[in-house]
């Protein structure tokens, strides 16, 4: 990682799981200085404490900025010195965001066009952002604004580009496993407490990443960004029954109970959509789909299209690699939350 020696790196929302995981990869690093960038003091104090606790000798190079991506001026006031960001700042939990979709703007939308201007006047190099995969046909408060943050990432991209300065780009990946707010830590307390699973509908698929492949697809994201890029980890997926048994093979089985879907869940998810599918490029483990160039200088009397504008299909949790039982299983077990809470048993 001799792109970070000496570098200082932002993260902001750097409490959650993902700065957590980021922080776990790059402490031991010869990076100059991580910067964490969140609104919750109780988070950045514990975080603080265990740091300080479990790495004293390299906690010193962790720095706390309290601040929220809606105020530009807690924004611009962490940026001087920084080299990199990685923008992880967000309202996630689906169902909230349905009730109140203003907040999630705020945050998500107009949050992220904060960083990303003060990343630009600020000469900083490189910015990552983390999207989602509920942002690719969208159907919920969540998703539309994460799908706008992506057009909000995508014009500042062209902006920074055109000025030859920062380079923007973008990672889209599906559910965290054992993050935040996720559904395996609360198939765990379930059972925990002797009570059966509840599960929305269990032919729903999802995609399954643990958070160090999502801090690999930031990392090869930042290695390999061209201004505007969108980067897509191809990704196992399960139907939440089988998930759920996987869950209950490892704690036990305590039944399970079908309370139907929330509030704006879909069937399956969708991490690239027909049209991104066609401007892609297949980088191995990973998808590129290139930023879409083309500017408003159209022919006054007729618009100079494309004949073909879309892909045979999405990359969906539908159509990639379903486990089964026994493949869920291998996979929740690479998460270090799960082998802790096997341990407490």
């Amino acid at each position: 990682m001799s792109e970070f020696n000496g570098a200082t790196l932002m993260i902001t929302g750097g409490t959650g799981s993902f700065g957590s995981t980021v922080l776990k990869h790059f402490l031991d690093t010869d990076v100059g200085q991580i910067r964490i960038f969140s609104r919750d003091e109780k988070k950045q104090d514990d975080m603080r404490h265990e740091l300080q606790a479990k790495h004293p000798d390299s906690a010193g190079k962790v720095k706390f900025y309290i601040g929220d991506v809606r105020d530009p001026r807690s924004v611009a006031d962490a940026m001087p010195g920084v080299d990199y960001i990685f923008h992880a700042a967000a309202l996630k939990q689906v169902p909230s965001c349905e009730f109140f979709p203003m907040q999630a703007v705020k945050t998500n939308v107009e949050g992220t066009d904060n960083v990303l201007h003060a990343a630009i006047d600020a000469g900083v190099k490189r910015v990552v952002c983390l999207s989602t995969d509920k942002a690719a046909y969208p159907i919920n408060a969540m998703g539309i604004s994460k799908a706008m943050m992506e057009h909000v990432i995508y014009a500042n991209a062209r902006v920074a580009a055109e000025r030859g300065g920062t380079v923007i780009c973008c990672t889209r990946y599906g559910n965290v496993m054992c993050s935040r707010g996720s559904v395996i830590p609360l198939f765990i307390d379930q059972i925990k407490a002797g009570s059966p699973i509840t599960i929305t509908n269990p032919e729903m698929t999802r995609f399954l990443m643990n958070l160090d492949e999502a801090v690999e697809l930031v990392r090869f994201a930042f290695n390999n960004a061209n201004p505007g890029d969108l980067f897509i980890q191809k990704a196992d997926a399960s139907t939440i029954g089988d998930l759920a048994k996987g869950v209950q093979k490892l704690f036990g089985d305590t039944g399970t109970k079908i309370i139907g879907t929330r509030h704006g869940e879909k069937l399956y998810e969708t991490l690239m959509t027909r049209e991104e599918r066609l401007r892609s490029e297949d980088m191995g483990q990973y998808f590129r789909v290139a930023a879409d160039n083309r500017d408003l200088n159209y022919d006054k009397f007729f618009v100079e299209g494309q004949v073909q504008t879309e892909a045979e299909e999405s990359y969906t949790s539908h159509n990639t690699n379903l486990l089964d039982v026994d493949g869920v299983v291998n996979k929740i077990m690479t998460t270090d939350y799960v082998k802790e809470q096997l341990g407490a048993i």
